[in-house]
Formats: C-alpha cells, sequence, structure tokens
C-alpha cells in the first residue's frame, strides 16, 4: 500500500469513528486539509569539495490544540505523501494522549549510510537553516525519527540558537542529555506499550509466565519492548530483524540476543556468560512466518504494512500490539476484526515517544528537570489512562480499538474547534 493510500486510509477511520460522536463536520473538514506544507533545497559541501542539493520537507498538519510536534527522518524513499500521512496521524496520536499538541513531520531524501559525519552534520544544519522560520519551541518542534538520532537533533537545535541567537532548548526534543534532552526517551516508545500490556493484563487476567510473545523488529523499540516483557516474566519466542527472525518455544532471552547481534551482525538464539555466548536450539523462521506463530500477544515494530489482506486471516495470536506505524493495512484491520482479535493500534500504543518528548520540552522551558523514577511515573499515568479511556469507548459502542481511538481524538479536536465557533453556534445567533 502506497503512502497515499496509507493517508486515504487514515481519513476513512477518522470518518468511521465521526459516526459515534456528535462534532461538527467543520472538524472533519479542518482534518482532511493539511495546514503548511514547506519544501526546501539544502546545498551541501560534500567532502571531495562538490556541491550537492538535497530535497527535504516539513508538514504542519493541524495546531488547533498546540504548536505541532513530529519527528524528521532521514531515508531515500521520503517523499510528501508519507509525511504528510505521518503528520496526519500525530494529530490524533497526541490528541488521544491528550497532549497540547497537533501533528507535524519532517524529511530528507538521502541515504545517511552513505554520507560521512561532517557530512551529516552539514546536512543537518543546512536543513534547519531554511526552516528555520516554520520551527519553533511555540510553532512546531521537531524530534527524531528513522535514521536520525540525538546527535542529529542536538546539531539541528545549536544550529537554530545560533540563527536567533538566543537558546532555545525547547525546539527540538531527543536532544542529548548534556544539551536539554530527557532521561527515559530512549526507552519511552516501548515502555509506553509495556505499560499498556500490562494494563491488558489486568483486563484479560493474563498470567505473564504462561503468555508467549512474538516482537517483529528488533530495533530500538523492538528490543526494548522485548527486553521490558522479559523482565516482567513474559516468555518471548520469537524476534526478528530484518535479514529474518527466531523461534524458540522455550523462551529467548532479549538482552543475550542483542549482545550476540551486536557482536556478530546475526540473529541468533544464544545463552551469554559474560563475553562467551553459546548457540541455543532455534529455528531460524521469515518475519512473515513469526507474524503467523501461535502465540498470545504479536507485537509488529519494524515497518508498516506487515498484516495486510493476504496475511490478516492466518494471524492466530488474540492480540496485536501495534508498535510500528501503520503495521496493519485497513483491509487487514476488518478481517481481524471478525476474528476477534484485539488490536492496540498505533496512535495509542506507541505514544510514549511523543509523550516523553512532551515532559522534555515541559522541563525545557522550566530549567527543572527530573528524576528518571518520576518519567517513569507520569508516562505510565498517561499511558495508563489514555488507554483506559479508548477502551470504555470500545467496550460501549461496540467497535475496534482503533475506531475507538480515532472516536476519543475526534472528541477532543472537536472541542477545540467548537470553542472557535462552527455554524451550529452562527446559526443559532
Amino acid at each position: 500500500m502506497s503512502q497515499n493510500n496509507i493517508l486515504t486510509s487514515a481519513i476513512k477511520q477518522m470518518e468511521k469513528a465521526r459516526e459515534f460522536t456528535d462534532i461538527s463536520h467543520e472538524v472533519i473538514d479542518r482534518l482532511e486539509h493539511t495546514k503548511n506544507i514547506l519544501e526546501v533545497s539544502i546545498p551541501v559541501r560534500m567532502d571531495d569539495g562538490s556541491l550537492k542539493i538535497f530535497t527535504g520537507m516539513r508538514v504542519r498538519h493541524n495546531d488547533l490544540r498546540g504548536p505541532t510536534k513530529g519527528g524528521i527522518r532521514y531515508h531515500p524513499e521520503v517523499n510528501l505523501n508519507e509525511i504528510k500521512t505521518l503528520a496526519f496521524l500525530m494529530t490524533f496520536k497526541c490528541a488521544v494522549l491528550n497532549l497540547p499538541f497537533g501533528g507535524a513531520k519532517g524529511g530528507i531524501i538521502v541515504n545517511p549510510k552513505e554520507l560521512s559525519r561532517f557530512e551529516l552534520e552539514r546536512l543537518s544544519r543546512g536543513y534547519i537553516e531554511m526552516i528555520s522560520d516554520f520551527i519553533g519551541p511555540d510553532t512546531d518542534i521537531p524530534a527524531p525519527d528513522v535514521y536520525t538520532n540525538e546527535m542529529i537533533m542536538g546539531w539541528m537545535a545549536s544550529e537554530y540558537n545560533i540563527i536567533k541567537r538566543q537558546k532555545y532548548p525547547a525546539v527540538i526534543t531527543g536532544k542529548p542529555l548534556s544539551l536539554g534532552g530527557s532521561l527515559g526517551r530512549d526507552t519511552a516508545t516501548a515502555r509506553g506499550a509495556f505499560y499498556i500490556i500490562e494494563e491488558l493484563k489486568k483486563l484479560k487476567k493474563i498470567n505473564p509466565e504462561k503468555t508467549k510473545v512474538a516482537v517483529q523488529g528488533f530495533g530500538n523499540a523492538g528490543f526494548h519492548i522485548a527486553a521490558l516483557l522479559f523482565d516482567a516474566g513474559y516468555k518471548i519466542v520469537a524476534v526478528s530483524d530484518s535479514q529474518g527472525a527466531i523461534y524458540s518455544e522455550k523462551g529467548l532471552n532479549p538482552y543475550h540476543v542483542k549482545k550476540f547481534k551486536d557482536e556478530h551482525k546475526a540473529l541468533k538464539a544464544v545463552y551469554c556468560e559474560e563475553s562467551v555466548c553459546d548457540i541455543l536450539e532455534h529455528k531460524s523462521i521469515t518475519n512473515a512466518e513469526l507474524l503467523e506463530l501461535d502465540v498470545d500477544i504479536l507485537i509488529p515494530a519494524a515497518l508498516e504494512n506487515q498484516i495486510t489482506k493476504e496475511n490478516a486471516s492466518t494471524i492466530k495470536a488474540p492480540i496485536v500490539v501495534e508498535l510500528a506505524n501503520g503495521p496493519v493495512t485497513d483491509e487487514a484491520d476488518d478481517i481481524l476484526e471478525k476474528k476477534n482479535i484485539l488490536v492496540i493500534p498505533d496512535i495509542l500504543a506507541n505514544a510514549g515517544g511523543v509523550t516523553v518528548s512532551y515532559f522534555e520540552g515541559v522541563q525545557n522551558k522550566s530549567r527543572y528537570y527530573w528524576p528518571l523514577k518520576e518519567i517513569h511515573e507520569k508516562l505510565s499515568e498517561k499511558m495508563k489512562s489514555s488507554f483506559h479511556d479508548v477502551y470504555k469507548i470500545h467496550e460501549k459502542n461496540k467497535i475496534t480499538m482503533r475506531t475507538a481511538a480515532y472516536v476519543l481524538a475526534l472528541k477532543r479536536i472537536g472541542d477545540a474547534v467548537k470553542s472557535l465557533g462552527t455554524k451550529e453556534y452562527y446559526i443559532a445567533a
């Protein structure tokens, strides 16, 4: 499915959710349109002396509830439809978590692996130079995304401060701790999903020791959710990276798997004693086969469009937690619903990252930084309360958790629109 189709799908979800609200159609009209789109050319002097022009973009979808918020990605396949889609989804994600933000997204068409560190810095600073009038701590707040990290965010924040000749630590989140970053940001996306799973455990009477979990994707979010669940007693039976997956009925130790992967660039089931790792009995399977495993919880934590109409009927897990953005297509959603599979949607499940980014901005503005325990407590409170808000709507209306999340977001965005006046207000005058 193309990004354009993903945006169409997201808009359909929004329109489906409207049936369960009493909001004005003006809310839908506003949300179907992107507020601002900026495309820029970034000239970069390469290490060999040549000049190369890169294309960058930044999209601000909607700022009715506050300044826009969203990551910046570096990828050769970045395109405007993708960025518009992700900005749209960020608007809803922030509303579901009741954060005072709208949605935004940015990106540069580049393969960062082909650039030296010097070229990467020049590109990052050049991008901020071109969009500096488009962003700001009270306008639009970028953060890291695909193939960007805290170092790149540090360069960007530094460049913005140079341009404005003042210190604005809150202009960008996901920064290094030494430059005003927040504790807990590195694990926030996974930890947010973990708190939701812990609430599901209470509702569904789940016994962690008897609960088999498969995690597709072993990047930052995938590893950390596997580790958090492993520490809580869940049985991690399968994990995967871009090369393939491993499966062990006896269970995997994600810490040992990561240690071996970091050292040998390969995914293996291992037992590690200090620096020595022994290979354990396991099966090598494909990413597609991982999705079809007979497990209790399936966590797609890699790319979009992993569960489609072609394979949705083969999904056996009764619970799917979307740690990735858009891993389940619109058609697959309908099939999973008919199979009574509970899907925790991305705009709720992976919102831990933007929530701790919000905390970072609050800390930046107050110049008072919280200890890790306090950040975890605040994140837990936000994720759990939002989950129960969505779950109540899901139960009351007998609708999917995805539709329920959109209903909650629409009500909150609708209140902002109503506060400014709609047709219903004016014709009643």
